[in-house]
Parts: structure tokens; sequence; C-alpha cells
């Protein structure tokens, strides 16, 4: 299922949320044009890598930093069209009401906390792996955590195949990030999970399931308390 549109107006426009696609659209753009080994390069240096967060050494004040610093750059860096364009379609989708529920500055702080939990959770599964981590879905999913809480009734435009058989059908929010937290879990699941991050998803689903509460400013219809 390919989320298209929700039927859930905002009362405000959601600044932050257009400036995160910016943001990510701008850093992607700026990839397409270097060369291969320059693009290959700075995808490392901007993204996390568990065994190096894992292996950190007190006194090494300026790796620390560094990759610190790479908790957060991840965020903006994708690998391709496809990636950018499935991260940024879900964060159109979902993350204007989120923004609209807690208001800016207090949905930029929450995008980033699902984000930080998101690496952090894929770092205690794999700790030793030293494949790049990038990409904004950690953040994303914990959009999806909020929105499940706050809109499940909300009612989303959803492209379903089914064997070769193609709808757009109105489906409730409930269902379609249910649907999409169960592949999450089968996935992390696998003896050989291919390159997603599947654990840096849950963790931050669950972190936007628990945090929504704390910084949401209004109660919406139909919430789960």
């Amino acid at each position: 299922m390919i989320p298209l549109k929700d039927d859930n107006p905002t009362r405000t426009f959601p600044f932050v949320t257009v400036l995160l696609i910016a943001a990510n659209l701008a850093l992607f753009l700026w990839e397409v044009l270097l060369s291969a080994g320059a693009r290959d390069e700075l995808i490392l240096k901007l993204a996390v890598i568990p065994f190096e967060i894992t292996h950190l050494e007190p006194g090494e004040a300026d790796l620390v930093l560094y990759n610190g610093m790479t908790l957060l750059t991840a965020m903006f860096v994708h690998g391709g069209v496809l990636h950018l364009a499935g991260n940024m379609i879900y964060l159109w989708i979902f993350g204007n009401n989120i923004e609209d529920s807690m208001g800016h500055a207090r949905f930029l702080l929450f995008y980033i906390l699902c984000g930080l939990a998101a690496s952090f959770a894929q770092i205690a599964a794999s700790p030793l792996s030293r494949v790049p981590m990038i990409g904004a879905s950690g953040a994303i999913s914990g959009v999806l955590g909020g929105y499940l809480i706050l809109f499940p009734a909300a009612r989303v435009l959803t492209l379903v195949f089914v064997f070769f058989f193609v709808r757009i059908v109105p489906i409730p929010a409930v269902i379609v990030l249910g649907f999409w937290f169960l592949i999450q879990l089968v996935n992390a699941g696998q003896i050989a999970p291919g390159g997603v991050a599947w654990f840096a998803h849950i963790g931050g689903f669950i972190t936007g399931l628990a945090l929504i509460a704390l910084f949401r400013r209004r109660r919406p219809r139909y919430s789960l308390f």
C-alpha cells in the first residue's frame, strides 16, 4: 500500500515540514551534482556508522563530536531518488497534521528526537555494523507513530496492489499505518534483512507513540487518548 494523500485538513501552514522537505531535496541535489567518488565520500562523512559509535573512547573528543553530529546529518542524506521520494511523500502526508497539532518548534524537536531514537535503536540492534546508515525514515517513522495516535480514523487515499490489480482506495489511517508497522516487524525478524534499517523504523515509530502525548497542544477528534 502506498499512501497518496489524506482527508485531514490543517489549521496552520506546515512551515517546518516544508523546510525539512526542502533541506532533504537540497542535499540530494548536491549529491547528484557531485562525481560518483565525491558523492560516496560525502555520504560516508554524513552517515551514521554503528561501529564508529559503539567503539568511541571518552578521551577522543573530536571523534565523539563528529560521530554525534552524524546522528543529525544522516537524517538528511538519501541513497537514491526512490529512497528520497518515498520518505518525502510520507513526511508531507502525515507531517503537516502532526506539526499542526503541536506547533512548529515543538514539531521540529519531536522530529529530531524520533530520528535520534531511531538511530540508537538500529545501533543497538547492529552495534558492530560498518554499513553507513542514512535517510529520514527513522524520524518520519516517529511522525507516523504520532499520527496513528492522534488521527486513527483519518482517511488516507492509498494505492493498493493486489496481484495484478491496482486500485486507489480510501483507508483508515490505523489500517495503513498498522500495516506499515507490521511490515517493519516482519522484515526486522528476517535472518538477512538486507540494506534497510528496519530497527530504526521500529524505534522511531515507538518513540513517536510514546512522545506524542507530551508534545501535542490540542486533542484532535477521534484520537486514541
